[in-house]
Formats: structure tokens, sequence, C-alpha cells
């Protein structure tokens, strides 16, 4: 059974016809998880093309899994993101992979991101990210729940062809 699922696998690997970037006017919509320091939790964004290379989106988290000594409320666990993508695929000269390195202006912060999204078909796909900060906009000593949402982050998830 695994001998068959590997080579189905590979089949629609190769002969999938999906594209992760096709330029002006292409849009995306991913949802997946988001794991960080003392939680983890949803995360979704919106993409849509605006040049050859570049799209600009948004983005959104919240964290469920705080751990309890962190008294985390609401405005700690959510955060949303502006972004702008610098979108790679045909650079590196394949369609359905797509890495785009972007900057992100979210409540928090100012960051930097760099995701990954390949399409096994046209309209599905899967995606992982890593963001961080670059300047945060409270410079004194953070609390742990106003950490959330203000460091490392990896994000793991679908994405889906609009």
């Amino acid at each position: 059974m695994k001998h068959v699922l590997t080579i189905a696998f590979l089949f629609i690997v190769t002969f999938a016809n999906a594209q992760a970037f096709s330029g002006k006017g292409d849009q995306k919509f991913q949802i997946g998880a988001s794991f960080q320091n003392n939680g983890n939790g949803i995360t979704g964004s919106y993409d849509f093309g605006v040049g050859e290379n570049i799209s600009f989106g948004f983005t959104s988290t919240y964290v469920l899994g705080v751990n309890e000594d962190i008294n985390a409320e609401f405005e700690d666990r959510f955060d949303i993101k502006a972004r702008f993508n610098a979108n790679l695929s045909s650079v590196i000269g394949m369609s359905e992979f797509d890495l785009y390195p972007g900057l992100s202006f979210s409540l928090r912060n100012f960051g930097a991101h760099v995701r990954a999204r390949y399409f096994f078909t046209s309209g599905f796909g899967v995606f992982a990210e890593a963001g961080l900060p670059i300047a945060k906009y409270d410079t004194g000593h953070l609390t742990p729940a106003e950490e959330l949402n203000n460091q490392f982050v990896f994000n793991l998830g679908a994405s889906f062809n609009l």
C-alpha cells in the first residue's frame, strides 16, 4: 500500500498543471496553523498579484493555545498584517512552486517573512512560512502576553487558488 501511495503521489506531482503565481490579477487564500513561543494558533491570509512578480496581501493570526500562566487577552492574541511580496516562481523557473520573501506592517511590528508555496493542482497547494519582527512598536520590556504575535513565527497550511 505504501508503494501505491508513493507512486500515486509522484504521478500527481509530475503531471499536475498547477501554477503557484500567475502575476497581475492572481489571487490566493491560505489557511493554516501558526507556531510560536508560548502558544499556537490559526492563521489566514489573502494575496493578490499586482505585477509579474509582485503581490500585496493581508494576513491575520489568532493564538489559541496560550500557556495558562500567561494572562493573554484578545488584543494580545490577535494580529493583522498588510504585506508586500516579491514572488519568484518565474525567476526560478518553476510554475508550480513559488518562493516569496516580503515585508509586513502589523498591529505590533514591522517585519519580514519568507514563504514557499507548492500547488499540486490548479486550485490546491500547501505553504510554509517563517516570519520575524524587524522593528517592534513597543521598544520597552514586553510581557509574555505582549510577545505573542511579536516574535519569530512559523506557519504551515493549505493554499487555494481563487
